[in-house]
């Protein structure tokens, strides 16, 4: 509001000079010195005025814009953290960085700005046409006869633009997400020696965006001129009417320079008002964009039609699977159909299975990434769909097999699960996923910052921070509370696939310790992986094909035969006693 009311005082400001400026020039021709001086001076206070006004107004309306950006980020970001996973299985990272920086700048600078402009050059031709209608209705109605018309141009250009705005910011985020994608994946591409296909590719997209842009720039084209254009009907039409007024004595040759003064005001607002517009359809084709995301609810959250639960403090991780199918969207087959599956409290459970059999997608229902289509997850007795999600998350740690970390210091990764941890919690935790000796040799070891997503690091050392990192988590305990540090369940899927033999067992008997008494699933590939486990789970298709200790399911379970023959064979398996079971090809 002080941005539009600074403007609107400027404008007045504005409107005010071409009348003292024909007063001025009667003044000249009566021959009146003192009269011309006091006009003269009375242009300049109001241009120096309008100058202050201005300058207000622009700081004003800068701050303004820039408030709303940090909003929209905040907010944008904001509700991006709240989705569920599978608006992000669906979107591509380069179209939400594209809403996040081009279209969300194209907002923020016509919010700033545009509008203003716009609402300043409305004022603009309101008011001089209000002073011109004053000083001569006929001539100014002359004057602005040419004023529907570049309104219905206006409108015609808002519904052929839009859409065009929109498809060329679309190919925008097309070509953001393909070099996105083309930058994180570089290491493929020229493991492949594809970098001739890959730039043929992103030509293609560089092609359709091309397209795209153009079409709106001919559009912008074709309209833009045309409403610069209408301004010059009405200053040839008071040049021509109003210099027969004065040829016949009924306007003063200071009325009539006052009146092309207010008509050449009108010409540059009117002129604007057409790149005003251009910048209007920009920011409204982004805005929808943006809202497209905004707009989306998230569909894993604590409920609101129900008291929120919360686990109780004495339970030990104990897991229910009841009648759980889950099927993913766009998908036809469920990626889990019908599992029923109890885990008690403390238990150690592989899971195996062959690719695609659902392994990743059981663990996935404990933290809520994704609800079951049907049938419900309990943990200690809890429907893990009555618990706020985040306080859920804080009693479960994941390490993946592809672990991910940020760009900053091994101390600050390794407490990104708990910021409260004292650095002798974070050397424990190092030292527990036998990943301290390698951090000590680092340059400056725990403060060294990893190169982005951890890639200076061997898969290896990132795999061991992402264990010490897990074994960190955990909700917050209050002072005194003899509770240890950690998760209430572990999972771990396939976390040790990047590490040699002898440093996986090393972290075996780190994980052997902070495993005791904590409920943890693991997905195992390797049959010294399984060796952690009390009982193994075999998943077929989505489904529970069988479920016992090792040498159970080598008895009855032809499935897990073929698993352990093809797909871990070569490998030593070591019971829970560690006797060595030799396995070898069929």
């Amino acid at each position: 509001m002080i941005s539009f009311s600074l403007a609107l005082l400027a404008m007045g400001v504005t409107v005010a000079s071409p009348y003292l400026v024909g007063r001025g020039i009667d003044q000249i021709r009566a021959g009146d010195r003192g009269g011309l001086t006091f006009f003269a001076v009375a242009i300049a206070l109001l241009g120096l005025g309008r100058l202050l006004l201005t300058i207000g107004r622009r700081l004003v309306a800068g701050r303004v814009s820039l408030g709303v950006e940090q909003d929209l980020r905040d907010r944008l970001y904001g509700h991006l953290q709240s989705l569920e996973m599978g608006f992000f299985d669906r979107w591509q990272t380069g179209q939400l960085m594209s809403r996040a920086t081009v279209d969300l700048s194209a907002v923020r600078f016509f919010l700033g700005y545009g509008l203003v402009f716009i609402v300043q050059s409305l004022l603009t031709v309101v008011l001089a046409a209000i002073a011109m209608t004053i000083q001569q209705p006929l001539l100014a109605l002359l004057a602005l006869l040419p004023a529907p018309l570049i309104v219905f141009v206006g409108h015609a250009y808002g519904t052929r633009g839009r859409p065009a705005q929109q498809d060329a910011q679309q190919a925008v985020a097309e070509l953001t997400a393909a070099a996105e994608e083309s930058i994180s994946g570089i290491r493929v591409v020229k493991a492949f020696a594809a970098e001739e296909r890959r730039r043929e590719a992103f030509e293609a997209t560089v092609e359709r965006a091309f397209g795209k842009q153009l079409r709106a720039v001919r559009i912008e084209a074709a309209f833009q001129p045309f409403v610069q254009f209408l301004p010059q009907i009405s200053l040839a039409i008071v040049l021509l009417a109003g210099g027969r007024m004065v040829v016949d004595g009924d306007l003063t040759i200071g009325q009539f320079a006052a009146f092309y003064v207010y008509v050449l005001m009108l010409i540059q607002p009117l002129r604007s008002l057409g790149v005003m517009l251009g910048l209007g359809q920009r920011a409204t084709a982004s805005g929808m964009r943006l809202f497209e995301v905004l707009d989306r609810e998230p569909t894993i959250v604590a409920p609101t039609d129900r008291p929120v639960r919360t686990l109780p403090a004495d339970g030990g991780g104990a897991i229910r699977f009841e009648g759980v199918t889950l099927r993913y969207p766009g998908q036809t087959r469920p990626a889990l159909e019908d599992v029923d599956l109890t885990i008690p409290a403390g238990e150690r459970i592989a899971i195996v299975g062959e690719t695609g059999s659902g392994k990743t997608a059981l663990i996935q229902l404990l933290p809520r990434l994704y609800d079951p289509t049907a049938g419900r997850v309990l943990i200690d007795g809890v429907d893990v769909r009555d618990l706020d999600p985040t306080a859920l998350r804080r009693e479960i740690a994941i390490v993946d097999d592809d672990p991910f970390l940020f760009t900053a210091s091994v101390a600050e990764n390794l407490a990104y699960a708990a910021p409260g941890a004292t650095r002798e919690e974070i050397e424990r935790a190092a030292e527990r996923a036998r990943a301290a000796d390698f951090i000590a040799a680092l340059p400056d070891g725990y403060e060294t910052v990893v190169g982005e997503r951890g890639l200076t690091l061997s898969g290896g050392q990132r795999q061991r921070l992402a264990i010490a990192r897990a074994l960190l988590a955990g909700p917050d305990r209050e002072p005194g509370d003899p509770r240890p540090r950690g998760p209430r369940i572990l999972i771990l899927d396939d976390a040790t696939s990047n590490v040699d033999a002898t440093t996986e067992q090393a972290i075996a008997g780190g994980l052997d310790e902070v495993m005791a008494g904590r409920t943890t699933l693991v997905i195992a590939h390797r049959l010294s992986t399984v060796r952690l486990a009390d009982r193994v789970v075999v998943l077929e298709r989505g489904r529970v094909a069988a479920v016992g200790d090792h040498d159970e399911l080598l008895a009855r379970s032809q499935l897990y035969r073929d698993i352990v023959t093809y797909g871990m064979a070569g490998q030593v398996f070591l019971t829970r006693k560690q006797e060595p079971i030799e396995v070898t090809e069929a």
